[in-house]
């Protein structure tokens, strides 16, 4: 699962949004996530701009942008106001796995880079978005690159939960639901998790 989807997915039983995300475990190497960290340190733009993630252009005389995130063309404030919008979805995730360079990715995104997207739009950019590109590929990069191997996607309102397994939500109603592969799943990675989690009313079964 690709954390983009954080920014469509909601609870089928009571179409609760977001829904909270617990990651155990990532498919990519470790290093990747290293590797997106330093385009904010070294900001090399030229070959940032070649990657073309990030697509801006002139629309009768405003800025617009659009990338992975937002797919159309849209003036920049709305652009901006669109990726807020999706980097909020990021604080309902919690990364439970052992790498230290995917919490630190996912921290410097939530905090330095939200607070610098949020500056940029208190002004009008009006020829480029130079200042954040570094940023906005790394957002891209994250919420399109990375996958998530193993987690459990959590509805906090009906107490519902849906494991990942093999990149794969697994989100089907109650009834069709695999009571005996899920509950050995929830077992296998029960350690990950605190106990408060644990101890609620969790649907439709608990260990």
């Amino acid at each position: 699962m690709k954390p983009w989807l954080l920014d469509i997915l909601a609870c089928p039983i009571d179409k609760k949004y977001p829904l909270k995300l617990y990651i155990f475990s990532f498919e990519n190497p470790n290093e990747i996530f290293s590797s997106i960290l330093e385009i904010a340190k070294y900001k090399d733009l030229k070959r940032i701009k070649s990657e073309n993630i990030v697509k801006t252009s002139q629309v009768d005389g405003e800025l617009n942008v659009q990338d992975d995130i937002v797919l159309e063309k849209t003036p920049v404030l709305s652009y901006l106001d669109l990726i807020k919008r999706s980097l909020d979805e990021l604080e309902s995730v919690v990364d439970l796995t052992q790498i230290k360079s995917s919490k630190t990715l996912l921290n410097y995104i939530r905090s330095d880079i939200y607070k610098k997207i949020e500056n940029t739009s208190k002004i009008l950019p009006k020829n480029d978005l130079d200042n954040i590109l570094p940023e906005l590929v790394i957002i891209n990069k994250y919420k399109f690159e990375i996958e998530i191997e193993t987690g459990i996607l959590f509805c906090p309102e009906c107490k519902r939960w849906f494991p990942i397994i093999d990149t794969i939500p697994q989100m089907l109603p109650d009834d069709y639901r695999d009571k005996k592969l899920e509950l050995e799943f929830l077992k296998t990675n029960k350690n990950l998790l605190d106990e408060k989690f644990l101890q609620q009313d969790l649907k439709p079964f608990n260990l």
